[in-house]
């Protein structure tokens, strides 16, 4: 039986602003919330993880870096990268950590297979790789047995800021995007085989929703997960 899955594509944002409001949409579900699934650009931004170090921001210049409590180092979003929140009850789903992350790469993983591109996952590194180059990223937070932060699959973008951080944490680090790979520079078409991926690895039923952020208010307590 597949379970509904809200998906809504919300262009470009700031990225505190979505911030807020998936910290709020978490701290207010309750036992019957619908799932979901935000996409999304960000303005320039650095995130530096829970327990991030400093000394991997190399020279940020005028992007501004924002510490936050998803698990991981250090990693840059920015216009034509696209960003995946999954707000997901894991306790409904019956999913641990390590299978989530697994689940989620694999999306990725399939959704490039649509253009030929042969990513895959590396030991002790949490992501997707196309050879030695990363092409996409994972920070992840539980709070209360459900999921925010989520995922990031460059796809035509600069990639020049990541010269200035050691992403994830690792010196000297490349990275890649789809288009490079002879995939498509559309976001729109790679976000749409995403979706598709990542509803066929959890077993949902992509519902399309309007494009703004639920906004909500609570207050609870945290937990994180180191998987960036």
């Amino acid at each position: 039986m597949t379970r509904p899955l809200v998906v809504r594509r919300l262009g470009r944002q700031p990225y505190e602003r979505v911030l807020e409001a998936m910290r709020a949409f978490t701290d207010a579900r309750d036992a019957d919330t619908v799932d979901e699934f935000w996409l999304l650009e960000h303005d320039p931004v650095f995130t530096l993880g829970q327990a991030g170090r400093s000394e991997h921001v190399l020279a940020p210049g005028d992007i501004p870096v924002v510490k936050v409590e998803r698990g991981g180092q250090v990693t840059y979003h920015g216009p034509g990268q696209i960003v995946g929140y999954p707000l997901l009850d894991l306790r409904r789903l019956g999913l641990g950590v390590r299978e989530l992350v697994c689940r989620i790469e694999q999306a990725i993983i399939d959704a490039l297979a649509d253009w030929n591109i042969v990513a895959m996952r590396r030991e002790g590194a949490p992501g997707v790789y196309v050879g030695e180059a990363k092409v996409g990223a994972l920070g992840l937070r539980v709070r209360r047995g459900c999921t925010f932060h989520g995922l990031a699959l460059n796809v035509a973008m600069d990639l020049e800021p990541f010269r200035r951080i050691n992403p994830c944490g690792f010196r000297g680090l490349a990275v890649t995007q789809v288009l490079d790979l002879g995939g498509p520079g559309s976001l729109a078409a790679v976000e749409d085989a995403l979706v598709e991926a990542f509803a066929r690895q959890f077993g949902f039923r992509p519902q399309p929703a309007a494009a703004e952020l639920p906004m909500r208010r609570c207050d609870t307590a945290t937990g994180a997960v180191d998987a960036a």
